[in-house]
């Protein structure tokens, strides 16, 4: 497996040897032991899946701590704009975001700490999108930031995506108190 770091600390895309041939194709998708040497040794403990056409939006949700989740994320089917947007107030890269291409192709997959507010918009008829995650889900710990901000300048390649109604209230980030 291939770890690609950036810019902002902590995001990792992992890109999987994948093994293929006129039957189909084979790829080690997780394996603590090898994730834990390249420095995300996480333990997983919930794992989410969601079904979306193109143009759903999803997103940028997180969870408040003591129950901040990371997420390492992939698409088995279709492909996904994914977004995590550091919102860690004494990080230098606060307020900033990156935009990570999921798809069956490559089969490569998206890690986001804690810190981190994420979403994904799908690109392609029936996108599967796969969470693992390093926490449970706890509603009342739920907090987002509305994916359009102008803030934030996300280029989410789309026009007019279709948003939860929860989403489309979600507060802007200049008025959002971080708990990171």
């Amino acid at each position: 497996m291939e770890f690609k770091r950036f810019g902002i600390e902590g995001l990792v895309e992992i890109i999987p040897r994948k093994f293929g041939d006129s039957r189909g194709f084979f790829f080690e998708s997780y394996s603590h032991k090898v994730f834990a040497e390249a420095g995300i040794d996480e333990v997983f403990v919930q794992d989410n899946q969601s079904l979306s056409q193109p143009g759903v939006l999803r997103g940028l949700h997180f969870q408040r701590p003591p129950y901040a989740q990371g997420k390492l994320v992939r698409v088995s089917s279709g492909s996904a704009l994914d977004v995590a947007v550091d919102i860690r107030k004494n990080s230098p890269t606060y307020g900033q975001h990156l935009a990570c291409l999921l798809n069956t192709e490559q089969c490569n997959m998206f890690y986001v700490p804690p810190g981190f507010a994420h979403g994904f918009v799908a690109l392609e008829e029936n996108t599967t999108f796969l969470y693992k995650c390093t926490n449970y889900y706890h509603p009342v710990a739920e907090g987002g930031i509305k994916w359009n901000d102008p803030d934030l300048n996300i280029d989410w390649n789309i026009r007019e995506p279709l948003v939860s109604a929860k989403d489309a209230v979600l507060p802007a980030f200049g008025a959002f108190d971080s708990p990171f």
